[in-house]
């Protein structure tokens, strides 16, 4: 949808007109094949929409560009005769009506100015009227029967002629805009597709300068990508040229709109499916992918840890995604996995205090770490010394009661941890800091294994083979927990009531219940 709701005078105007029958204009056929086609009669459509389709008709003929009007240009796009603007605005001499192509002057106001500050004038009354018939087809193109009965009525062609000639940012953004909310619906979507040169059209928005201009072109690349007809925008971005400027957007932008619509991209060209992301993926990674995600991470994870921006949180997360979704692919996980500034970068993370804020980011964090550790188990050795982690891990299980897979992926992390940890060799004071972990996080186990019980009874339908995964790394995980804290109950026990007794005694309600429910789970999951 557009970025503002404008006020809409026209429709307003519109309603209060009476529709009148013109007169057929009389074209010979050679200005018929330079002029761009007007829209059918609304009548010929059996659309049911909520605003009159007429009215929809009326503003997609308002946004025909004056260079469609007159003549050709360059491209096969009507051009006026004596050059025109060509900055693809509506001329407020010259507007299509509703029923026929004749041209009829618009009231443009104080006939007294004169010279240039008239046509001045003219120009700024013709770009306002322009835009705001464009915002309001952007927020119509949100509807689907709105979005088709606009295909329809050749919307696709008005807004390619305008990308073709207009050398204003606000135009180009507007239109792709549109074309970004038409592209949200099934059959508007093959309209794109299918319209002879406009994907290229599209891709070739990546190079311009105007912020918002660009943010509106990865948006909707991003959609084409992550379509079922994916391959035809996976093959317009292919070049190298076009992913290098890709790149250089994302390094350099200090837009978080625009980072989070780059990396989005980026993301989506990762997710696509197989064939197209087998023609992208080599080439991004030749680029330095993983090197600019991980400095990217770095970038938000110390502003983060500085003075917190609301508005950059989704920066981050889409950010985790990508690299989420890049340690999962065949024949380049080992390029990010094994990387340690971000292991380092992601434990960090885990470890903040105030995760509230970020659940989002922290719920991928897990996925990422629990990947990270399938690739490169070597790691959870040292990971295991860090008790701050062991505990920032517990803390997101809150965070993730929506999320089963996450929720699974915080077991697997945990299990390989604890897997690392020997009890029987650990010094009592060593033992008991774990301890306090576990037990001053008993609740969040408590009630995450409660949920469980739940998912187990939605999901009987389920793969078998990939919940019995999952249940047998919880079932390590918890059987872990408890051989920890008998061990702690053990040691306790051979000081025959010491001082030390005394001195953990209010640990032992927290660990006997969280003792009690780890192993009830164990033996239900049996």
């Amino acid at each position: 949808m557009a970025l503002e709701s404008k006020p809409n005078p026209l429709e307003e105007e519109h309603r209060d007109e009476d529709v009148e029958e013109e007169e057929e204009v009389d074209h010979d056929d050679d200005e018929l094949a330079r002029n761009p086609s007007a829209p059918p009669d609304y009548e010929f459509f059996e659309i049911t929409t909520t605003v009159d389709p007429s009215y929809i008709i009326s503003l997609i003929r308002k946004l025909i560009p004056i260079d469609s009007v007159t003549n050709r240009d360059s491209h096969g796009v009507n051009g006026c005769e004596d050059g025109g603007r060509g900055d693809g605005g509506l001329d407020p001499n010259q507007t299509v009506e509703e029923s026929g192509n004749e041209c009829e002057k618009m009231d443009i106001g104080d006939d007294s100015r004169g010279g240039e500050d008239k046509d001045t004038c003219r120009e700024l009354v013709g770009e306002e009227v322009w835009e705001e018939c464009g915002c309001v087809l952007w927020d119509l193109a949100a509807s689907r029967t709105h979005a088709e009965l606009m295909v329809q009525n050749l919307v696709l062609e008005v807004l390619m002629a305008n990308l073709m000639v207009s050398q204003s940012a606000r135009v180009t953004e507007i239109c792709l805009g549109i074309i970004g909310n038409l592209a949200c619906h099934e059959a508007p979507m093959q309209h794109i597709v299918s319209s002879n040169g406009l994907i290229t059209t599209i891709v070739d928005q990546l190079f311009l300068d105007d912020t918002q201009c660009l943010a509106e072109a990865c948006r909707l690349l991003t959609l084409g990508l992550q379509g079922n007809e994916c391959s035809p925008w996976a093959e317009a971005v292919q070049s190298e040229h076009i992913l290098s400027r890709i790149i250089w957007i994302a390094e350099n932008t200090l837009n978080p709109q625009l980072l989070e619509k780059i990396v989005g991209l980026i993301l989506a060209t990762l997710e696509s499916q197989q064939e197209a992301s087998c023609t992208l993926v080599p080439s991004l990674m030749k680029l330095g992918l993983p090197s600019l995600l991980i400095n990217l991470l770095d970038f938000e994870i110390s502003r983060l840890t500085g003075e917190r921006v609301p508005e950059r949180y989704s920066v981050l997360d889409v950010i985790l995604r990508a690299i989420e979704a890049l340690s999962v692919l065949d024949g380049h996980s080992q390029d990010i996995c094994s990387n340690k500034k971000l292991i380092q970068l992601v434990c960090g993370l885990v470890k903040l205090p105030d995760k509230a804020e970020v659940a989002s980011s922290c719920v991928t964090v897990a996925v990422l770490i629990a990947n990270i550790l399938s690739d490169v188990p070597d790691i959870a050795s040292e990971m295991s010394q860090d008790l701050q982690f062991l505990q920032g891990l517990l803390e997101v299980f809150p965070l993730a009661s929506d999320d089963v897979e996450a929720r699974s992926a915080l077991w697997s992390i945990i299990a390989r941890l604890l897997v690392q940890v020997r009890e029987n060799d650990m010094s009592l004071s060593s033992l008991h800091q774990y301890v306090l972990v576990l037990a001053s996080k008993s609740e969040i186990i408590e009630d995450d294994l409660l949920n469980q019980q739940l998912d187990n009874s939605r999901e009987e339908t389920k793969d078998l083979i990939s919940s019995s995964s999952k249940s047998n790394t919880r079932s390590t995980a918890l059987g872990r927990i408890v051989s920890i804290l008998n061990q702690w109950t053990a040691s306790k026990a051979c000081l025959n009531g010491g001082d030390v007794t005394g001195e953990y005694a209010a640990d032992d309600l927290n660990i006997g219940r969280l003792l009690d429910c780890c192993r009830k789970h164990i033996e239900f999951t049996k």
